[in-house]
């Protein structure tokens, strides 16, 4: 067997620091450059993408079926079909795949899985292609997200998994004085897998999310099954097969990890996350099959969600407000809105704020908001690069419901020229009171500047919204600290992780493995965080051995 263990030692150790210090730190770099990947890099991956159009995709896997029916946001059909199973056909093979998996120390299946991170770094223009024709983002974010950002965030959730697993001895000898004699046991501990994982993936982020649960489940000893979302399969489709080679190369079963692709007439996810041998749910999505999950699932199971939210920005005051509105226009746009950090309602106090400029009122403030956007995406191809193409023709149909919601402060309009679904942000003016409007999570570049009594009002409401319909991400300006001190806790209660003052190069949107915590578990955007320890904690269990010592 390859020691894939100390081939990437050095990288698994800076990990490991990393997830300690909570510092910046990435394993692989963000820059699409051919310095770094090679001069020919890019002309290859989009050579490598476009010979996979219109064939069969081959994982190793043994297909009952072939299904596909996937098409680029801007325009193509894809005409790639995946080796499909029943659900008891993956979930058996899983199982079957399962002791030798079990059995292999957890140092070897963190070097398969780093192994197999590093192979698909070095393919990251091959999967931003992917990435960018099943989602809908820009190359420059399919490249950066679906690629070195989605394999830092593995990478975190392998360093999680050797860190836990490695906190239990593997023996020890008790000795406990009694009396006149002393009573001596040997004990050995072993970590043991629960058993065959599912990941769900989305539409949208197909490996930013998704590599988490996969790598996890991996490294404490589970065989996975990767449903990525019918929409965007080939992915994860791409990384399925890459572990499946490493693992065939270690003398391991491939079937350790499998894909399991459907399609939107015909799914599998819900017979796949029920059926009786499967252990660990992770999914990604809406918050309806989220709920279905919750309820279904029943409590033998764990369950790994990341749902939806009602993202809130809070406006107090600001010494730079110019610098907010530039901020905020960029978070609005990026991808479309179809991110699940996006703000997407703006809390304003109806008399106004307090800014750099002099005081503004409710209107001046979405006004300028709404010009910030204008200027931001006044060329058309600047406007491509950050809006990307929408996803789902669905997310096009809902900014179109959605005008009539409120007062249309800025319209949305798709991007004259560009390729594929687009639109620009929609912002809504509306009353506090209309909360039906703003309560419920609105995929995709829509948000509303919500009008309030007071400042103590708005930050009462978002965080109350967050608390009711979870958030995953809150902004806060103000120049007051006791009124940010307010608001740090008020959002550290609900669990929505606060940014404050943000006028610069970070936005809210963004979240950088090693560092921020992604979802807090805490309120009803999802259970679980990106990565912490009880993210992998629960994928196994503790079996103990104990016996009288030999006298030596």
């Amino acid at each position: 067997m390859p020691d894939f263990a100390a081939t990437h030692r050095a990288t698994l150790d800076g990990a490991i620091a990393a997830i300690r210090a909570r510092g910046h730190w990435s394993a692989y770099p963000e820059i699409p450059s051919g310095k770094v990947y090679g001069e020919t890099a890019k002309v290859e991956g989009e050579a490598a993408f476009q010979a996979m159009l219109n064939g069969h995709f081959e994982t190793g896997q043994a297909a009952e079926s072939w299904v596909g029916e996937e098409t680029s946001p801007f325009g193509p059909a894809l005409g790639i079909t995946y080796p499909a199973n029943t659900p008891g056909t993956l979930v058996a093979r899983g199982g079957a795949a399962m002791p030798a998996w079990a059995a292999a120390p957890v140092e070897d299946r963190a070097g398969i899985a780093l192994e197999a991170l590093h192979r698909i770094n070095r393919a990251s223009f091959l999967m931003a292609n992917a990435v960018m024709h099943t989602t809908g983002q820009a190359f420059a974010m399919a490249f950066q997200a679906g690629g070195p950002h989605a394999q830092d965030r593995g990478l975190e959730a392998v360093a999680y998994a050797v860190e836990e697993i490695s906190r239990i001895p593997g023996a020890a000898r008790w000795s406990k004085p009694a009396g006149r004699e002393t009573l001596v046991m040997d004990k050995t501990w072993r970590a043991v897998p629960r058993g065959v994982a599912v990941t769900i993936g989305c539409a949208t982020f197909p490996t930013w999310n998704g590599y988490p649960g996969i790598f996890a489940s991996l490294v404490t000893g589970n065989p996975v099954i990767v449903k990525p979302h019918p929409k965007a399969i080939l992915p994860l489709a791409l990384s399925v097969r890459v572990l499946r080679e490493v693992l065939a190369e270690a003398g391991l079963p491939a079937d350790v990890v499998q894909l399991a692709p459907d399609t939107i007439e015909a799914p599998i996810t819900a017979r796949l996350a029920k059926h009786p041998d499967v252990a660990i749910v992770d999914f990604t999505g809406g918050p309806t099959f989220g709920r279905w999950l919750r309820e279904n699932l029943g409590p033998g199971k764990a369950l790994f969600t990341e749902e939806a939210g009602v993202n809130p920005v809070v406006l107090h005051s600001t010494a730079d407000f110019a610098g907010l509105c530039r901020n905020l226009a960029f978070s609005l746009s990026l991808y479309s809105g179809q991110m699940c950090t996006a703000p997407q309602n703006i809390f304003v106090p109806s008399g106004g704020i307090q800014t750099d400029q002099g005081h503004r009122s409710f209107d001046e403030v979405g006004a300028a908001i709404a010009a910030a956007v204008d200027a931001l995406l006044a060329d058309p191809a600047r406007a491509a690069g950050i809006l990307g193409a929408i996803q789902n023709p669905a997310t096009v149909d809902r900014v179109a419901a959605a005008r009539s919601l409120g007062q249309v402060v800025r319209n949305s309009a798709p991007v004259e020229g560009a390729p594929g679904r687009t639109a620009t942000p929609l912002l809504l003016a509306v009353n506090a009171a209309d909360r039906d409007a703003w309560m419920e999570e609105r995929f995709g570049p829509i948000a509303f500047l919500i009008r309030c009594a007071e400042a103590e009002e708005a930050l009462a409401l978002a965080a109350g919204s967050a608390r009711e319909r979870g958030a995953i991400t809150a902004l806060v300006h103000s120049t007051d600290e006791a009124f940010l001190d307010r608001a740090t806790e008020a959002f550290t209660r609900v669990g929505a992780s606060l940014s404050v003052n943000l006028t610069g190069g970070v936005y809210v949107n963004q979240s950088a493995a090693f560092s921020d915590y992604h979802v807090s578990g805490a309120n009803p955007a999802g259970n679980a965080c990106l990565t912490d320890a009880a993210f992998v904690a629960n994928r196994f269990h503790v079996a103990q051995v104990r016996r009288p010592a030999v006298a030596a």
